[in-house]
């Protein structure tokens, strides 16, 4: 199986290392988690019930939005207090981010925006579930003037969260895996607003998407809704979310890979993993929870305790799902420059017999949505 990716002195060691694989010609449908595979088109599922129990420049970006979902969908008032003062032709629902430079989204990270959508049942008062996501992006430096290969969007009218992260490895045929991540994000963000209310179907939109991708390249994909049941997701690859409960992680996405660096991932040729492959959650959530959801920048460099502490650190602070964001990707970047402390992706490297040191340089996507009443 192809190699693609450039050599270059990351940590303390030499090599191909940090340049994640790229399908070229064989497509692996095994699933390396066991979970059960039942159901429409063998897709992955697990049910979960949980009990109560510093790198400022240009290319950073960031959203807040506010949602709010009914356990009980009937009228809708779709745009209570909105406000756009620091983005450019977005939709009143959704905000997508691709790269700095892109036509519709402003760099300018001096103002926030916030967007109220309610969904009231008029025939009794019931309590709605909130969601209020705030996002943040650092590229890795040396991709910072295409805008890295990572992409994300926020949903607010269905609420629903996406990343996806372009295999690096392209890099070595001349092509850029980001614009495969930017417009898988657009094509998920368009099937999300296409669905039927109150009923999204993440695996069908990732399918929609995965179909009208035209762009050459390979992704990792996943999207996270809060639905009448809770939290509904969609994982393929190493992008992932986690969830926290009382300053502790409680549930987080199992990484798929084929093989060491070698995720899962949707690709031009139909020589990749399948929509089918992803792995799909339904998770119960309760007031109080933070739901994190980030490409493998934020996973290979912070341990789910770093990830928790800092958002109990912000929490007790007051701080917002924005500012929370940030202070993540800071983190992750900060350790993915640090030679000397073992990461996430070190581990992984060790136990697959690669003597490496340190973090792994790479994009951090955060998004960080709070779950309150």
């Amino acid at each position: 199986m192809a190699v693609c990716g450039s050599r270059t002195h990351i940590g303390h060691f030499v090599g191909n290392m940090t340049a994640r694989r790229l399908q070229c010609s064989l497509s692996v449908k095994s699933c390396t988690v066991s979970y059960n595979k039942r159901g429409f088109q063998n897709v992955s599922k697990a049910n979960i019930s949980l009990g109560n129990n510093g790198w400022p420049n240009n290319f950073m970006l960031y959203q807040y939005f506010t949602t709010n979902v009914a356990k009980r969908r009937t009228n809708l008032n779709p745009h209570k207090g909105f406000g756009l003062e620091g983005f450019r032709n977005l939709s009143h629902e959704c905000f997508f981010s691709g790269t700095a430079s892109a036509s519709n989204v402003s760099s300018d990270n001096s103002k926030g925006t916030e967007q109220v959508v309610d969904v009231v049942n008029s025939s009794e008062a019931r309590i709605s579930l909130q969601l209020n996501s705030g996002s943040f992006y650092l590229p890795h430096p040396a991709k910072a003037k295409t805008g890295g290969e990572d992409a994300h969007f926020i949903c607010t009218l269905t609420p629903a969260i996406g990343v996806a992260d372009g295999v690096g490895g392209w890099a070595d045929l001349g092509i850029d895996a980001g614009l495969y991540a930017r417009e898988l994000m657009s094509h998920s963000l368009s099937a999300i607003q296409d669905e039927p209310k109150g009923s999204v179907d993440l695996i069908r939109v990732l399918e929609k998407a995965y179909v009208r991708t035209k762009a050459k390249g390979s992704s990792t994909a996943c999207m996270v809704a809060l639905t009448e049941g809770g939290l509904y997701a969609v994982n393929l690859g190493d992008s992932g979310f986690m969830l926290v409960r009382n300053g502790c992680a409680a549930f987080k996405s199992p990484s798929q890979q084929h093989g060491f660096n070698f995720p899962y991932q949707l690709d031009c040729n139909n020589a990749g993993d399948s929509p089918s492959s992803a792995m799909v959650f339904n998770i119960t959530v309760v007031p109080g929870d933070v739901l994190i959801v980030g490409t493998d920048g934020l996973f290979d460099n912070l341990y789910d305790e770093d990830i928790s502490g800092v958002v109990f650190q912000a929490m007790e602070a007051g701080l917002g799902p924005q500012m929370t964001a940030q202070r993540i990707a800071e983190l992750a970047q900060l350790r993915a420059m640090d030679h000397t402390k073992s990461s996430p992706f070190s581990d992984g490297a060790r136990e697959a017999g690669f003597d490496y040191h340190g973090g792994k340089l790479d994009d951090i996507t955060v998004v960080v949505s709070y779950i309150t009443e």
